[in-house]
């Protein structure tokens, strides 16, 4: 098994030409992707951790499967964005009568980054607004609540959104511009 640390000095490209001739270095690409897609997936639809690990392993296998159709114009992390934003959905529309939302946990650190001092008061507004935030994401359309998450929480630029939602750039920004708008009259209404 190849180590992770010996893959650091390969970008995401090199790592896709080695892995289609030793699938070993495959491995490299999921140990850089797997904890940042599996946020990215609990963010998209508040999914048990369980059930997170399955979107992305699933995700992984079907990037394998058709890592020899992946363009290396495009950013391997926007590809990778893209089939795992499509397992989340495929997953949502299977399981829409079950789906329930899952709240905050311990390993979901929304507002954590932005505490400097813990105390109980600021702790519990901390909680009140992230559950606030959940709620409010969860009212938007899904095709605002996906790019404020991929903008916002996952800091992609309008090129990435655009790779992984397959989306002209021009409708990024317009779709962007409308969940903000969305997201405040959601918010000025409560």
């Amino acid at each position: 098994m190849i180590n992770p640390r010996d893959c650091q000095k390969f970008d995401d490209n090199q790592l896709v030409s080695l892995s289609l001739t030793d699938n070993q270095y495959f491995y490299c690409l999921m140990k850089r992707y797997e904890d940042k897609l599996a946020t990215y997936t609990h963010r998209l639809l508040f999914l048990s951790p369980d059930d997170v690990s399955d979107i992305v392993q699933n995700s992984f296998i079907k990037a394998y499967q058709h890592l020899n159709d992946y363009d290396p114009g495009l950013k391997f992390s926007s590809w990778i964005y893209r089939i795992v934003h499509n397992e989340a959905v495929n997953f949502f529309k299977k399981n829409r009568t079950a789906f329930q939302i899952n709240l905050p946990d311990e390993s979901d650190h929304l507002i954590d980054w932005l505490v400097a001092d813990i105390n109980i008061e600021k702790e519990t507004i901390d909680l009140h607004h992230r559950q606030e935030i959940k709620d409010l994401l969860n009212q938007l359309k899904p095709e605002y609540k996906d790019v404020l998450i991929l903008k916002f929480f996952e800091g992609k630029d309008y090129s990435e959104i655009s790779d992984i939602l397959q989306k002209p750039m021009g409708t990024v920004a317009t779709l962007i511009s409308r969940a903000k708008i969305q997201f405040k009259k959601i918010y000025e209404k409560k």
